[in-house]
């Protein structure tokens, strides 16, 4: 009991302090259903870092990105596959019908049963720096996949904050929105009341039920809004939501100046490391195309065993060993080589180009992100004003109002103008932690470790030590 109560203490002050109820008795109404919805989902309940957490782990979009990632790692296994030997084993048999017209006109006939059995080993000692270069872009294509896949993190990570400030912001305004009913409700009867006693005439009554089917479809639209929010919310956390916890800003972790947000993305936005391995991968890539131009060195090996293979038959079995050494230079392949480079090149000044046009995306967001994160607090605070000041407000014209010197419209109106100021000060509230989350997303940190989220980080270098000197084997790391 006592722990109940104070629970019903705390939320009580808390809607008390947001001003969201019009009047105190409105507010303990609230207060208490409130409480009984926490006392049924609290187990249930959940904080933003503990959705962030359930995000990262379970997105599909994220699990997908990871995918895609450990498909890229297979391609530096594939790339080192240049530098080890390729074995063949091969094994024939059938039958086969021979008639043999000799010099001296005499027929010799056979049925042989001819079967081969033979293993060849080709071992490639130069090739132009083409497997060199080929590990190279690999490698520098896992890096920036890498990069791409922390940027995907990033979005996925921001969608949940949006989506959980959504959710929280949307049920607030429910619940103002139903406050808001209650209010009117309560208004229209007193208006009815004075009606009959002849206080008020019916333009009074009229202008009071008018604000409350207003305040009944504002109602619906915002409930409408908070299904959609909940829909969104389950698809990018992977549960409905339940009592939701107050979201926090992340400004501690935020660099104190535009000038600092501005280097930061510069440097660290994984959109931007991911472009520069981009143009390290496309200059690579030159080379590997220049190296069709250049001389190649194989060594081959092969065993073999026959028999009843000699269509003269004069040998019934035969063994063959040899070591065969090979030297080729390309002179003419009809212009593909000097194609494929000159493509190469176009391509590698294609990807500074790009380089260049994400700095200034990454530098354009920070700038972005820090403006609107500093306007934020400002509305933030304009709103708590606006809010104190609206409440105030109609206190005074429900006073006057009882005294005769305001008419029912003038109190209406004033509850209208409180309404709006709270839908504004939630709508700030909710764009004050998404602009401090999107400003951490601008400089490249909005992630597990710099958020201290309660899950392990995904490292993709994991993956990418087990299958990088994998020699052989069909299944996954994962068993797959």
């Amino acid at each position: 009991m006592v722990g109940r109560a104070a629970t019903v203490g705390h939320v009580t002050g808390h809607l008390l302090r947001s001003s969201i109820c019009p009047g105190v008795v409105t507010c303990v109404a609230l207060a208490a259903a409130t409480v009984l919805g926490f006392a049924a989902t609290a187990a249930r309940a959940e904080s933003l870092p503990e959705a962030l957490a359930k995000a990262y782990q379970t997105n599909p979009h994220l699990n997908a990105e990871r995918a895609r990632q450990r498909g890229t790692d297979e391609n530096v296994p594939q790339a080192l596959a240049g530098y080890r030997p390729q074995i063949v084993a091969s094994l024939s048999g059938g039958l086969q019908a021979v008639r043999n017209l000799l010099p001296d006109n005499t027929v010799q006939s056979a049925t042989l049963k001819p079967w081969q059995i033979g293993v060849t080993v080709t071992q490639t000692l130069f090739n132009g720096f083409k497997t060199a270069n080929s590990v190279r872009v690999a490698e520098l294509q896992v890096r920036s996949g890498r990069e791409a896949l922390r940027n995907v993190g990033q979005g996925v990570l921001l969608d949940a904050v949006t989506t959980y400030t959504n959710v929280l912001a949307n049920q607030s305004l429910v619940e103002a929105q139903r406050a808001n009913v209650a209010f009117l409700r309560e208004t229209q009867g007193i208006t009815q009341k004075r009606l009959n006693a002849g206080d008020v005439t019916p333009t009074d009554t009229a202008q009071a039920e008018a604000r409350l089917s207003r305040g009944l479809a504002d109602l619906n639209a915002a409930e409408i809004n908070l299904a959609i929010s909940q829909a969104t919310y389950a698809q990018v956390i992977g549960n409905p939501p339940a009592l939701l916890r107050p979201a926090e800003t992340v400004d501690r972790y935020l660099p104190r100046s535009r000038d600092d947000a501005t280097n930061l993305a510069f440097r660290e936005h994984p959109a931007v490391m991911a472009a520069t391995f981009d143009v390290d991968v496309a200059s690579s890539v030159i080379r590997v195309a220049e190296s069709s131009l250049l001389p190649s060195i194989t060594m081959q090996g092969s065993a073999s065993h026959s028999s009843q293979s000699d269509q003269t038959l004069g040998t019934s079995r035969t063994d063959q060993a040899s070591v065969v050494g090979q030297l080729t230079q390309p002179i003419y392949d009809g212009g593909t080589a000097a194609s494929q480079t000159r493509q190469a090149k176009e391509l590698a000044a294609q990807s500074r180009l790009v380089l260049d046009q994400v700095r200034n995306q990454a530098r354009t967001a920070a700038v972005s992100a820090w403006v609107a994160n500093e306007g934020a607090k400002i509305a933030v605070a304009a709103s708590e004003a606006e809010v104190r000041a609206a409440t105030v407000a109609l206190a005074g014209v429900q006073k006057e109002a009882a005294g005769g010197q305001r008419t029912t419209v003038d109190v209406l109106n004033s509850q209208q103008d409180l309404i709006q100021a709270k839908a504004r000060l939630i709508g700030a509230q909710r764009d004050r932690v998404i602009a401090s989350y999107t400003l951490l997303s601008a400089i490249g940190r909005l992630d597990v470790k710099t958020l201290g989220l309660n899950t392990p980080d995904y490292l993709p270098e994991v993956h990418y030590h087990q299958v990088r000197d994998a020699w052989h084997g069909l299944r996954t790391p994962s068993g797959q």
